[in-house]
């Protein structure tokens, strides 16, 4: 995207129906897809307002209208569920605030597309799992976000990147970039490449699970990562689900499995010695434990059933994504050191073989949970 100035950003701010002048907007968060900016205004009786403005990235949101859409439909959805049961609206759901022409966006005069949504004030937000409580807190919040929408028609949403989490289409693609070897690399990763070949049949497995039935299509967040939930400064726990742009029709598999392949290690993603890279079996339960006692009720025995594949599957095909951009010449995930995207691809890998290691305890820990759900 080009690089904004500050007249450019005003004038989308001022372009919103937002509560008194503007006095200014400063870059906000840690994000690497949107451009983020908290603008301050000063109401008539001199208190002060915030609210959050975004530059949506076109480049990777193609159809900036549709995404709008989507994030309009889900967040008025939760909104009325919210209020209907006694909730705060204000916190519990991001609320999208209306250009002054009505629109849910605004078209800047360079051509960027802007969208504001209310500040939810005294929350943070957390990059990594560092205790046990944030990641419960986490799979409640990630657990009530799918409990809410259960009744959504999943089906009207539009695919905001189209087969995201197809795992068979992602193995295509894995078997193309390896034929094609642009870089000659694959002669030095033959190991990483018979990981994955060996577990070509898991990629099947939710897919063809879906198209019998046995798992619904529902809507999903598709990036249910820590950093995603807004945790109350005073509570301690999740209250709001944020960051909507992939929201999508999907299944709730995708959504858990990315959590747990994300919170249930203190390794980082691109940690290059591997012996520091486990999958810890504790936070797989206490993330599942949270899940289940917000979620469990809406979910079907198939889901439940096969929440320790969800978490197989998504890590897998994280690793997938990896290695084939690897293959590629490094042209989609940025890197910042030689060999990142094989280091990154080497974690995801090791924490499947963890999970198939452990892959009975996993069972366990779902039935334990799910036997809970039974005696309520």
């Amino acid at each position: 995207m080009r690089e904004l100035h500050q007249a450019i950003i005003l004038e989308a701010a001022n372009a919103f129906q937002l509560e008194g002048k503007v006095l200014g907007a400063q870059p906000y968060g840690g994000g690497h897809i949107n451009d983020t900016f908290a603008v301050t205004c000063k109401r008539d009786d001199s208190s002060i307002k915030r609210y959050i403005l975004q530059r949506i990235n076109t480049n990777v949101f193609k159809n900036p209208v549709q995404l709008m859409e989507n994030i309009v439909g889900v967040t008025s959805f939760i909104g009325k569920v919210i209020q209907k049961n006694g909730g705060d609206l204000m916190r519990e759901t991001l609320t999208v605030i209306p250009a002054k022409d009505g629109r849910n966006w605004y078209k800047d005069t360079d051509s960027g597309y802007w969208r504001v949504y209310h500040f939810i004030e005294d929350t943070l937000t957390y990059n990594q799992v560092e205790n046990k409580k944030d990641f419960y807190s986490s799979a409640r919040a990630f657990g009530k976000f799918q409990r809410l929408l259960a009744d959504y028609p999943a089906h009207t949403l539009q695919e905001t990147i189209p087969n995201f989490h197809d795992t068979v289409d992602r193995f295509a693609k894995f078997r193309e970039a390896l034929e094609k070897d642009v870089c000659g690399r694959a002669g030095d990763v033959s190991q990483e490449i018979d990981f994955v070949i060996n577990r070509e049949k898991d990629t099947h497995r939710l897919i063809d699970l879906q198209k019998i039935g046995k798992l619904p299509l529902r809507v999903t967040h598709n990036d249910t990562k820590l950093n995603n939930v807004l945790i109350d400064k005073v509570t301690g726990e999740g209250i709001c689900v944020i960051d909507l742009d992939t929201v999508m029709p999907g299944l709730s598999l995708y959504d858990y499995g990315d959590s747990i392949r994300f919170g249930a290690t203190y390794a980082a993603e691109d940690e290059q010695d591997l012996s520091k890279v486990n999958f810890e079996l504790e936070l797989f339960e206490v993330y599942t434990k949270g899940y289940l006692e917000v979620a469990g009720e809406i979910l079907t025995p198939c889901e439940i059933e096969n929440l320790p594949m969800g978490a197989k599957l998504m890590t897998f095909e994280c690793g997938i994504r990896f290695l084939t951009d690897y293959l590629s010449g490094d042209s989609y995930f940025k890197i910042h050191r030689k060999d990142h995207n094989l280091d990154r691809c080497r974690t995801q890998f090791k924490l499947v073989s963890d999970m198939e290691d452990c892959w009975g305890k996993m069972e366990t820990v779902v039935q334990r949970y799910s036997n809970n759900l039974a005696e309520l």
